[in-house]
């Protein structure tokens, strides 16, 4: 049985309702719901008393320091089987950590802590790290963005990492670590035993100076999946000695985040090799990049190798416009695996859109998601959207947000919409005007197809 429930007020009554349900349920999702720590303490009783209990969810409330003490009472009590535990922005201190560490040395079971967003500080990390080192500890998954952490953390958590072969995702984006904190640490991802799956070291103050230190950690660890530098300065050399990791045989990247980078066209030749000869490689995000049309080129040429298996694209904000699109559109032709281009704010204009539409038509094409989100349209290139929409049965996500469409466009889309061959399940419409009668037709749209969502 799972209760999850997210943005609700509790009231005693309704409260005291869930506690009875809470009683025989294996996940309790209740983010957002303004709970407190008086809350915690009967969660703590439900923990203690319900050994089915293996998810407790509990982001965006103000537990405070003491509604985790509660909770940590009912952690600690041996009928506790709980693995996965999320305390994200429950304004926590430094004070948390010293109650998490025993939970943590003393609870085998539990292999998933997500405590981001709260200021737990380096000194209340390195707390944690102590609790991880303990034999018990199985932990696999960590979670500690935005936790006000510096350079100072990376020699306790490499000890730890030291200890814990279990540990198979590392999340420490939107901390200020800087790039000698993070060669240090990549230095102890090598040496340690941990077949680490997940890295994240986003906004962490990285430049190219770290970059083959993380290189060396894609070389050595074949079982790292994932890993996003999102949102760091790393430029076109940073990414070239990244790519000399990427290559390598040994490792196995499914998904990659580089949104944000400093990247040029003169990073995508590099790009174009990783994607058409890694076929390992699924996801891609190169959001906020300066690609420009010549790099979307070359990227498009890539996307053409039989050898590329990339499945997501995210090109969102990367200076392209009218002149890339008969690439992408050539790519959508040709390429059977991608399922997912993010596209967005880039002027494409209708003309674009039509070009692209041409590919997206193509037997060979299998996109699911389609994002246009201020591409420059007009209802000019509803016409077409709206045949593709209406013949491409397996897309079933269009962003079309933040384009003046006007009535005319999202009438057009609307005539899509209603065809039994439209199989679009979700449209995001946000900020398009609209009259008040187009606004009628698409609510008693999704009255005659329940499984449509419109969001705008």
């Amino acid at each position: 049985m799972e209760l999850d429930i997210q943005c609700e007020e509790m009231s005693p009554s309704r409260w005291a309702e869930l506690l009875t349900t809470m009683k025989s349920c294996k996940t309790i999702r209740l983010d957002d719901c303004n709970l407190s720590s008086s809350n915690c303490e009967d969660l703590s009783s439900i923990i203690n008393t319900n050994p089915s209990l293996t998810e407790l969810k509990l982001n965006n409330n103000e537990l405070g320091d003491a509604g985790v003490e509660y909770l940590c009472k009912g952690l600690l009590t041996p009928s506790c089987s709980l693995q996965k535990l999320w305390l994200q922005n429950c304004n926590l201190t430094s004070a948390s950590c010293e109650t998490l560490r025993s939970v943590l040395s003393a609870q085998p079971s539990l292999t998933e802590l997500h405590v981001g967003d709260n200021r737990l500080g380096t000194a209340g990390v390195k707390v944690l790290c102590q609790g991880m080192m303990n034999p018990s500890c199985k932990l696999q998954k960590l979670q500690l963005e935005y936790c006000e952490l510096t350079a100072d953390i990376v020699e306790a958590l490499n000890a730890a990492l030291q200890s814990k072969p279990t540990l198979k995702e590392l999340s420490l984006s939107n901390n200020t670590l800087g790039d000698t904190a993070v060669k240090q640490l990549c230095r102890g991802l090598v040496e340690a035993s941990c077949n680490l799956e997940l890295l994240h070291l986003e906004n962490c103050g990285i430049t190219s100076d770290s970059c083959m230190d993380i290189s060396a950690v894609l070389r050595n660890k074949s079982s790292l999946m994932d890993l996003s530098v999102g949102d760091n300065k790393i430029g076109d050399s940073g990414l070239a000695l990244l790519c000399q990791g990427l290559m390598h045989p040994s490792c196995k990247i499914q998904k990659l985040w580089l949104w944000d980078c400093d990247l040029t066209s003169a990073s995508c030749k590099d790009l174009s090799r990783l994607i058409s000869t890694k076929e390992t490689l699924t996801e891609i995000s190169l959001i906020d990049n300066n690609l420009r049309d010549s790099g979307m080129e070359m990227l498009c040429l890539a996307l053409k190798d039989p050898r590329s298996k990339l499945q997501e694209l995210w090109v969102r904000e990367c200076g392209l416009t009218t002149a890339c699109c008969k690439a992408v559109s050539s790519a959508l032709s040709t390429n059977k695996h991608l399922k997912v281009l993010h596209i967005g704010e880039n002027k494409l204009g209708d003309a674009g859109v039509e070009l692209l539409c041409q590919g997206l038509m193509h037997p060979n094409c299998n996109i699911q998601s389609l994002w246009l989100g201020n591409c420059d349209l007009t209802a000019g290139c509803c016409a077409t959207l709206a045949t593709a929409m209406a013949t491409k049965q397996c897309l079933t996500e269009l962003d079309l947000s933040y384009n003046p469409l006007e009535d005319e466009g999202i009438r057009k889309i609307c005539e899509a919409l209603k065809k039994p061959s439209c199989n679009v399940q979700q449209l995001i419409l946000y900020d398009i005007l609209w009259s008040s009668e187009v606004d009628d037709e698409l609510r008693a749209l999704e009255e005659s197809k329940p499984e449509l969502k419109i969001i705008s």
